[in-house]
């Protein structure tokens, strides 16, 4: 039973903004995959509205519960994704080289996308007990890295799906530099990183996919492979440029529907809104979602409790690097690491994980008051 009181604090806005952004994904997944050459793909904007209806089902369920049980039960949470990120490496679903689903018959789901959201709450309980020493010497940093990312890190890393790994390590990034870090680890850690680079760079080389060293070398030049991994990137900017100031229209973009864009409802979908509807367009949804950060940011900070702060924190972050990544990609200011676009790219998982990782947000913002403690 949810408090009377609480629902005079929930806000509105940040869900707004959000179903804002989801339908504009869903229109844009619609023109992306409108049938002009392939009838098979024009469901998948009627499906990514049966996502979104599951994933307010869930964004409620979590705004139900109060936060602090999820900050107490974080640990057990960390534990079952670890379990589920085993069990994608030994009975995975596999597909375009990665093996990152489980298979549930009617659907399938990737562990990861949750995964994500039990990081952040474990990471929280933790820093929320240790922050009053101010700052993390090297026993502390060394402890976190290792009990809470080298395992998943490689875990996730064997699926592949190396823009997971990058948003987990910003997130604790985030998370540790708001507590603090002892000037000294810093200057030593960047003198370590200059010098074990190039050794360190050879092993992981030898260890990443060819797909993906096609795309960081697709990334370097993009001319080296314009038939391959370069034609992602190459295709992404003719869209985006093509579009101008005002674009070409709803529903009068090319790249997309005429497949010279590819993953055009996934991981390029910013390509195709802004093909279509310019650059004034995409300023537009750029503020939509500087609203939900800032919000985020501003829950943070007036958070009743640590562990409230270090989670709306965590959310934030986590929203914030899969978008400032999504665009990279498809401006080729980054590689392409297969991070999709916040609500607005098409994937149920992502999508549930991303109403969820809201609701926690909601939750924290409207359980600020003492009142409620």
């Amino acid at each position: 039973m949810i408090d009377r009181r609480l629902l005079k604090n929930f806000d509105w806005g940040i869900l707004f903004a959000v179903l804002a952004i989801s339908l504009i994904g869903v229109m844009t997944i619609y023109s992306a995959t409108r049938p002009v050459l392939d009838a098979e793909q024009q469901t998948y904007y009627l499906k990514q509205l049966y996502w979104i209806c599951l994933g307010l089902i869930c964004f409620f369920v979590v705004v139900s519960i109060d936060y602090r049980w999820f900050i107490k039960s974080a640990y057990v949470f960390f534990l079952i994704g670890i379990v589920l990120l085993i069990l994608v490496l030994v009975a995975g679903r596999k597909g375009s080289g990665a093996q990152r689903w489980i298979p549930l018959g009617f659907m399938s789901f990737q562990p990861s996308e949750f995964f994500k959201i039990f990081f952040v709450m474990a990471l929280s309980r933790y820093l929320s007990g240790i922050w009053r020493n101010e700052i993390l010497g090297m026993m502390e940093l060394t402890k976190i890295v290792l009990i809470f990312v080298l395992l998943p890190a490689i875990l996730i890393l064997k699926q592949p799906h190396l823009g997971t790994v990058m948003i987990l390590l910003f997130i604790l990034l985030s998370m540790t530099l708001t507590v603090g870090i002892r000037k000294k680890i810093v200057v030593v850690g960047l003198i370590i990183v200059l010098i074990s680079l190039p050794f360190v760079g050879t092993i992981l080389w030898g260890e990443l996919k060819t797909y993906q060293k096609q795309r960081i070398i697709a990334f370097v030049n993009p001319y080296v492979d314009q038939q391959g991994e370069g034609y992602h990137i190459k295709q992404s900017k003719v869209s985006i440029g093509s579009g101008g100031f005002w674009g070409k229209g709803y529903l009068r973009g090319t790249q997309g529907p005429l497949r010279f864009l590819p993953e055009k409802h996934t991981d390029f979908i910013f390509s195709v809104f802004a093909e279509e509807w310019g650059f004034a367009g995409s300023i537009l949804l750029f503020l939509l979602y500087l609203f939900v950060m800032l919000r985020g940011i501003d829950t943070a900070m007036k958070a009743r409790d640590p562990a409230g702060s270090f989670l709306a924190l965590g959310v934030t972050a986590m929203l914030a690097f899969y978008f400032f990544i999504n665009v990279g990609m498809t401006l080729a200011l980054l590689p392409v690491v297969g991070v999709p676009m916040p609500f607005m790219s098409y994937g149920g998982t992502a999508l549930l994980s991303n109403f969820m990782a809201i609701g926690v947000l909601v939750n924290v913002r409207m359980r600020r008051y003492p009142l409620f403690y």
